[in-house]
């Protein structure tokens, strides 16, 4: 920001609190608003009546200022309004879905069907269908549902005390859909038109003014050539300018050239003009030059310069006796400090910057200018130790100006620095010093465009007190921005304990913002409101606390003046790029801030080709533009969310202190509704058909929300309500006011508008909601006479009763009125069926009005009644029930209300009786509700009120008398089975069942009476009430134990009481009736497993007949047990009674799954078990029969499994034949060593399979052949033939190894006679003659079809249809399988010894060419002729074939896999770490990379000769070592030392060298014969090192290479010298580890 005045004038005060009023932004242009809302009602373009009768409203007498409070209920309607993403419709009084009230939830959930889902007709009676009352019990048809409910596990609920915001009409406008000019409220314009598809305001977000003045003095052609082109600018009172000339140009704010300074001068010598400062009092003007010069300029002397601050000259340069600018270096920054006009800092385009303090005197030549050096390096200076010099400038620089509240701050001379690696500031005064460092945020976006700028406020006092901090005075705040980081850094004051001394200064970064583009230009605008450029010219508003973006558009068209300022300088550090460094920028960005300044709540702008200067429009005008331009409804908005502090009201010139705010929108929001209405209707009554009442309605809505936001609820009533009734729309009025009723936020309506809302509703057949509205509204302020007699009219009694109670505390009037209802009902008079159901549905109102009253709620919102009141009502109602007489009311009247009408005498308690007979469930669920208050309690309370009762009615006396005990004692004297039918008693039974063990002080009865009750629980009338039946009596068994339960249980069991009789039988220890118990429970069967579970392990303690009443009880339901859940049943029968395994098999003989599944589990268990005995050999025997039908394919792996000692093949063989499980029957007999007989049976069943599959090929084709499933049959009998081979192999691989250990145990083997075979010889033989001769004669039929000759018409096979060349490959898969598996078994393995192999190994490779010879002969006596021989024996030869095939491309993967492996080891090993550069960080030698120093490809060659070198003397040491004893032990001298290993003559060990060896080895040539010592790890440089090995010394002008060391940070350094830098920090010696001394 730019200096502000000096103490005492029009300083920076907070310079959002001149708000110009709404007339003076009223005449303001406008002229840039052009954007229209075609759903905006415009009429004929009358914009203008809009605005005159906003006028008239001025000029009307003014009425007194209504109260301005907060509406906690409405302050956020507006933000909720503006930002629904809810949208729901309103009702019209037309569409029946929308009048739709809320489904009540009743206890009992009887009224499942939707009240109203019709309109009513007019003068209908049914207020609310929906009454959560219970249903009639009473025995007349129309009114008598089955009891299929509970009544006392639910409670009464109202309609009405729902939550409202359950129903589907909306509870507020804040849901209804948004206004059509939704972004026209709040300023929410964030992005212009060309990035998004919101419309823009109608209004200038700022108001744009061109200096045309004086921009025809500067940027014509003859300004330019007279004072050149503007390079920058400063504003304050004046504006100055600097040209490329070397002129200042200083105008005022009139636009009129001031002055021209610099002419005739030497300034004009020095180059254009870089930078340019105003002083704080506006009357010293300084410049900076290009080439390094800085001139200040008295206002009022401006033929010569005031100061002159020259560059160095050359022998300042050369001895530094001086500080200043270098020559040809531009000054980009300037600027004073504090109010001196001889104290200023600069900055320069090398990122050096200094402080200026001229000397008083008289003149220039007077004063001396010393100059200090605050930022920055010298280009010839050295960098410290271990650093480097980086390129640098700075980006952004700014002096704090001084405020109107003297702070410490003002004498310091603050100045902010901006880097591309630091925030810097300084304090200049007394001396430079260090204040503040902040390093780059880490948040800045990678590789994005590097710019930075800053800006100051000053301290300032403020009007208010500050809403966060309290403060009347604000805090010094810098804001400085990295890239598109924005950050806010708040300056505190910390006094010093001396108050002689300067206070310290606390810098803390409170604020932090993300844009998307980097920012080049920052300004404040006001304390709160700061100003953003972008790189792309685009403008951002940010209010400074929130952060909050309230405005932004753009500023192209502006061509804001821009240059390359710092790119040249931070070049080199651009094209250092690293793309793995996301601390690194990819582009230097162009200075703007040269050319973008604030002043006084306004910006400006110097372009190319002009001067501008921009205005924020205020609310006030953006109000009035939104009027101008139609959107009264926006208009409102906008306004309530000025008045709420809802919108950005500190960018638009609001203050944030709510009173100050309230205090400057109130009036105009009244001006605006006012004016608005009268234009609407004005506009409706010119032209109706151009108005739609949808605009009316939102017009309602919008000034419902203001006048609750401002507090002013009159105007809603006295003035609002007036337009709508003379406009005969009233309706969309009321509708409007609806919610805000419910809500509670308007409670008083005035008569006029109750008498137009009942009416309109009641012809809308809208009564539910009518009732609600009235149920929400304070009874005081209503007429009485009126409601109550619209009540009556229109049949609204849940209105009526609210009336009555709340407005005269009386609640026997209402009670009286419903039960007048029932006498016609219960009389059966004659009535329509309308009239029927609609007194039916009133009078059911009765229960859930008892229900609230009894427990001290008001009907039917559902809110607490005040104790006094409650206790009153609670005891007017027990009296009038309990009184046992009918009553005169009121009192002193004639009127009686007699339930009996038609006869002579009322019973006994008269009103009970009515309700009980209409519904009793009803009756005992609202009592049920009743005992829970505490009024039926013997209270002190109630007995100190008893005390009083001299002084009370007769029915309250009565009323506090009444008990539990006498109510209960009255309804069972009333509800006797004679009277009543079981449906209603059974309810009764229930009440006292429930009610017993939670009052058991308040209720005493006989056991005879109890057992009564569970006689009656046990004989309920329909099945639906079993369960509550049962729940009931468990109720009442909790507390009362009947003296002959026994008598009772065939009740229970009759009634199906299962967990009552479980209960009974556990506690009597009767465990097989719990069991059986359990079997017979329909709804917990599967809980007996748990229940046996318990009963019979071994902690349950039972007895032995106990167990065995378990036992039989599991026997006679065995059946049932295995159905229930067999792997439970198995589980727990195996555990717990092993012994019933065989019963409970039996009992399902007629269920083989389940026998399955039963068996399986025992036998199989999916988790290891602990087996305390082998299985039941009948049980395995019949677990594999059920598995040959279920799971066949598992058979042969379970028989491998089991022990099959003692298993029946007798009992087992006819099955597996049976279900063609052939290869577990070969298994088990083979288990049993009929190993032959085996092999006849696998050969039969080949031979079947082989008969099936020729079958299947030779067959016929038909029509109907499908060659899929003839291709599937096919290779699915292959895969059998397949399967059974490998059968035969495993049966002859067995036989083979058998064979082998018996052969291997005898010294001397048994040579078999010429020819003959072995028993397993021949169990091959006969194997490998089936493999041949099935593929030898399946072959011949799939051959046969390719021989067929196309003229034969004979009938085609259905070969011709298969894949044959799939087919003939499988088969010859059986011979290659054979074979193979015949070498495998006959071939002598390779780590047999040599003994084993001298007698075994030679027999095995005999038996194999003994296999055959017999196969041989046997195939030439089958095969007559050569051509079948030759095809067997290719066959065979084929099996090698395949063997050697897969090894060789076996090797062949494994030989890529293993190149590939080594080959990414190697490319991993020669990976290392890249350095940063390629010099020394210490030293600066370069140590790699051309112009590398010390000889280092010489040096390579040296050590590759001494390696060579090394390998030769190896070799002949090995040599030596080989043709010697055995004994030597030679030592590598001149070795690396990882070659420095002895070896032993064996040439077997390696052991390590010791610390000193002597060589004793003379064998080696060229050596001396002296004894050479050589420490352990020691090397010889092999660059000291001659040809011959022998040490050469190295050459005097050559420095020693030396080691080098790489750190994980990427720099690099010569070993020496980081040992030397480690030192002198005290980091000495290897064994601590490297830092590196620039990253630590």
């Amino acid at each position: 920001m730019t200096p502000s005045s000096p103490r005492g004038s029009d300083g920076p005060e907070d310079t959002m609190a001149d708000i110009p009023e709404l007339e003076h932004a009223q005449a303001a242009d406008d002229q840039g608003s052009n954007s229209s809302d075609e759903e905006t009602i415009r009429g004929d373009r009358d914009e203008d009546h809009i605005a005159d009768i906003l006028q008239e409203e001025r000029e009307s007498s003014a009425s007194p200022e209504p109260t301005i409070r907060e509406s906690s209920s409405i302050n956020n309607r507006y933000r909720e309004l503006v930002e629904a993403t809810q949208e729901a419709g309103s009702e019209d009084g037309l569409s029946t879905d929308a009048a739709i009230p809320r489904i009540v939830g009743s206890p009992l959930g009887s009224t499942s069907s939707i009240p109203d889902d019709s309109p009513s007709v007019q003068g209908s009676v049914i207020s609310s269908l929906a009454s959560s009352a219970l249903r009639s019990f009473s025995r007349r048809p129309g009114l008598s549902p089955t009891p299929s409910f509970r009544p006392f596990d639910q409670r009464f609920q109202s309609r009405i005390a729902s939550p409202f915001l359950n129903s589907p009409r909306p509870s507020s406008p804040a849901f209804l859909a948004s206004h059509s000019r939704n972004v026209s409220v709040g300023s929410q314009f964030l992005l212009d038109s060309g990035e998004t598809e919101s419309p823009s305001p109608p209004w200038e977000v700022v108001r744009w003014t061109k200096f045309t003045k004086l921009n025809s003095q500067i940027f014509t052609e003859s300004g330019r050539r007279n004072f050149g082109s503007p390079t920058c600018f400063a504003v304050s009172s004046i504006i100055v300018l600097g040209t490329t000339k070397g002129i200042i140009l200083v105008f005022d704010h009139l636009q009129n050239l001031k002055m021209i300074i610099g002419l005739g001068t030497k300034a004009v010598e020095s180059g254009p003009i870089t930078a340019v400062a105003i002083s704080a009092d506006y009357n010293t003007i300084a410049g900076g030059h290009a080439n390094g010069n800085i001139f200040t300029w008295d206002t009022t002397r401006a033929s010569r310069p005031f100061l002159s601050i020259t560059h160095l000259d050359p022998s300042q340069l050369q001895n530094r006796t001086a500080d200043g600018h270098m020559p040809n270096v531009a000054v980009t920054h300037l600027g004073f400090l504090g109010i001196r006009h001889t104290a200023l800092v600069s900055a320069d385009e090398r990122g050096m910057a200094f402080s200026h303090l001229a000397t008083r005197g008289t003149g220039a030549l007077g004063r001396t200018v010393k100059t200090t050096r605050i930022l920055g390096r010298y280009p010839d200076s050295k960098p410290a130790l271990g650093k480097t010099l980086k390129p640098s400038t700075v980006l952004g620089f700014a002096s704090c100006p001084e405020g109107n509240v003297a702070m410490a701050t003002d004498t310091m001379g603050l100045t902010a620095m901006l880097t591309p690696y630091l925030l810097v500031i300084v304090s200049t005064t007394p001396i430079a010093q260090t204040q503040h460092k902040s390093a780059r945020p880490k948040e800045v976006a990678a590789h994005s465009a590097m710019t930075g700028c800053l800006a100051w406020f000053p301290v300032v006092k403020l009007k208010v007190n500050d809403p966060v901090t309290g403060s009347q005075i604000s805090k010094v705040k810098l804001v400085y921005c990295w890239s598109n980081v924005l950050t806010v850094l708040d300056v505190d004051e910390i006094p010093a304990e001396d108050k002689d001394k300067v206070p310290s200064l606390k810098f803390k970064a409170r604020s932090r913002w993300k844009c998307e583009e980097p920012i080049v230009a920052v300004q404040w605008l006001g304390r709160s409101v700061l100003t953003v450029l972008t790189i792309s010219q685009r403008l951002i508003v940010l209010e400074d606390r929130t952060m909050r973006m309230t405005e932004a558009f753009d500023l192209l068209n502006k061509h804001i003046y821009h240059a390359d300022l710092f790119s040249k300088q931070l070049n080199p550090l651009v094209e250092q790029l690293d793309e793995e460094d996301p601390s690194m920028h990819g582009v230097v960005a162009d200075a703007f801030y040269m050319s973008f300044k604030a002043f006084k709540s306004r910006l400006y702008l110097l372009g190319f080709n002009d001067v501008s200067v921009g205005i924020l429009s205020n609310w006030a005008d953006r109000l009035i533009a939104l009027m101008e331009n139609g959107d009264y409804v926006g208009a409102i908005r906008l306004a309530t969310s000025y008045y709420t502090g809802d919108a950005n009201k500190l960018t638009v010139g609001l203050p944030e202190d709510a009173e100050l705010r309230h205090s400057m929108v109130h009036d105009k929001v009244m001006e605006i509704m006012s004016a608005s209405l009268k234009y609407a209707f004005g506009q409706r009554q010119r032209d109706p058909e151009s108005v739609d009442d949808s605009h009316l309605q939102e017009l309602a809505e919008t000034c419902f929300i203001a006048c609750q936001s401002v507090g002013d609820e009159d105007f809603v009533f006295d003035e609002m309500y007036e337009f709508y009734e003379d406009a005969g729309v009233e309706g969309t009025f009321l509708e409007t006011l609806e919610p805000y009723i419910l809500d509670g936020s308007i409670t008083a309506v005035p008569p006029v508008v109750v008498k137009a809302m009942v009416t309109y509703f009641v012809a809308k057949g809208l009564e539910n909601r009518l009732e609600e509205l009235i149920c929400h509204m304070d009874t005081a302020t209503l007429d009485l006479d009126q409601i109550t007699s619209l009540c009556k009219q229109h049949r609204l009694y849940e209105a009526l009763i609210y009336v009555w109670n709340q407005a005269l505390n009386d609640f026997i009037t209402p009670f009286l009125d419903l039960l007048a209802l029932l006498v016609p009902l219960m009389q059966n008079e004659q009535l329509s069926g309308m009239d029927d159901d609609i007194y039916g549905a009133n009078a059911l109102k009765i229960f859930p009005y008892l229900s609230y009253v009894f427990t001290g709620r008001v009907y039917p919102t559902g809110e607490a009644l005040p104790e006094e009141i409650a206790q009153k009502a609670k005891a007017e109602l027990y009296w009038l029930l309990f009184s046992g007489k009918s009553i005169t009311w009121p009192k002193g009247s004639n009127k009686r209300l007699l339930t009996r009408p038609t006869q002579s005498q009322e019973p006994s308690f008269p009103y009970l009786r009515l309700i009980l007979n209409f519904d009793a469930p009803s009756v005992l669920s609202a009592l049920n509700e009743a005992f829970e208050d505490s009024f039926l309690n013997d209270s002190p309370e109630k007995a100190a009120q008893s005390d009083r009762t001299r002084d009370l009615p007769e029915e309250q006396i009565f009323g506090l008398t009444v008990d539990r005990q006498y109510i209960v004692s009255i309804m069972m004297e009333i509800m006797n089975p004679n009277d009543y039918d079981p449906t209603d008693t059974i309810y009764l039974d229930m009440f006292i069942a429930r009610n017993m063990p939670k009052y058991p002080q308040y209720l005493l009865f006989p056991g005879s009476t109890l057992t009564r009750v569970l006689t009656g629980l046990c004989n309920y009338p329909g099945k639906d009430l079993a369960e509550d039946a049962q729940l009931s009596a468990e109720y009442l068994l909790s507390v009362y134990q009947p003296p002959d339960v026994n008598d009772l249980i065939p009740l229970f069991k009759k009634a199906g009481f299962y967990r009552i009789l479980k209960r009974i039988y556990k506690v009597d220890k009767q465990f097989g009736k719990l069991v059986q118990t359990y079997f017979e429970d329909p709804d917990d069967q599967e809980a007996v497993f748990s229940c046996v579970e318990i009963c019979l392990r071994p902690q349950a303690g039972l007895t032995r007949r106990q167990v065995q009443e378990v036992h039989q009880v599991i026997k006679d339901n065995a059946a049932q047990f295995l159905e229930l859940d067999p792997p439970m049943a198995a589980k727990t029968v195996a555990k717990h009674a092993p012994e019933l395994h065989r019963h409970v098999l039996d009992a399902s003989e007629s269920q083989p799954g389940l026998q399955y599944s039963y068996l399986k589990t025992i036998l199989e268990p999916q988790t290891e078990q602990r087996v305390d005995r082998a299985p039941d050999r009948e049980l395995v025997e019949q677990y594999l029969r059920l598995m040959c039908r279920f799971d066949p394919g598992h058979v042969s792996d379970y028989v491998g499994l089991v022990q099959s000692a003692n298993l029946r093949l007798d009992q087992l063989l006819p099955t597996m034949e049976e279900t063609g499980v052939i290869d577990a029957a070969v298994i088990l007999m083979a288990k049993e060593g009929q190993v032959h007989d085996a092999m006849g049976r696998l050969v039969k069943h080949l031979e079947t399979l082989e008969s099936a599959l020729q079958g299947l090929l030779t067959g016929e084709t038909t029509e109907s052949s499908d060659p899929a499933s003839l291709q599937e049959s096919a290779e699915e009998l292959m895969q059998a033939l397949r399967k059974h081979i490998l059968v035969g192999i495993w049966l002859c691989q067995g036989q083979t190894k058998t064979v082998r250990e018996a052969n291997s145990g005898r010294r001397r083997q048994k040579t078999p006679a010429d020819g003959a075979l072995t028993a397993d010889e021949h169990l091959w033989l006969n194997l490998i003659d089936m493999s041949v001769q099935i593929t030898k004669r399946i072959s011949s039929v799939l051959y046969s079809k390719d021989d067929s000759s196309p003229e034969n018409e004979a009938p085609q096979q259905n070969s011709a249809l298969l894949d044959t060349d799939r087919l003939i490959t499988l088969l010859r898969s059986l011979v290659q399988n054979t074979f193979t598996a015949l070498l495998t078994s006959t071939s002598t393995p390779s780590s047999t010894a040599a003994t084993i192999a001298n007698t075994a190994g030679i027999g095995s490779n005999l038996s194999f060419l003994r296999i055959l010879r017999a196969f041989l002969t046997r195939a030439a006596a089958s095969s007559p002729n050569l051509a079948d021989l030759r095809s067997v024996l290719s066959s065979i030869f084929a099996a090698y074939a395949y063997e050697e095939s897969i090894l060789r491309l076996s090797n062949r993967l494994l030989e890529r896999s293993l190149f590939v492996s080594v080959d990414e080891a190697v490319k991993l090993r020669q990976r290392g770490w890249r350095p940063r550069g390629s010099t020394c960080e210490a030293c600066n030698r370069r140590v790699w990379g051309p112009g590398v120093s010390g000889n280092v490809f010489e040096a390579w060659e040296e050590k590759q000769a001494a390696e060579e070198r090394n390998r030769k003397q190896r070799k002949a040491l090995l040599s030596a070592g080989t043709r010697g004893n055995g004994n030597g032990h030679v030592v590598v001298i001149g070795a690396d030392a990882d070659d420095e290993e002895a070896y032993t003559g064996k040439g077997k060990g390696k052991v390590k060298a010791k610390d000193k060896v002597r060589d004793p080895s003379p064998m080696i040539k060229g050596r001396d014969d002296r004894d050479d010592t050589v420490e352990r790890g020691q090397q010889l440089d092999p660059r000291e090192t001659g040809t011959d090995g022998s040490a050469s010394p190295r050459k005097r002008d050559q420095t020693p290479l030396g080691p080098l060391v790489l750190l994980a940070c990427r720099h690099i350094y010569h070993e020496k010298c980081l040992e030397a830098l480690l030192a002198k920090d005290g980091h000495v010696g290897k064994e601590r580890g490297y830092k590196c001394p620039i990253d630590g």
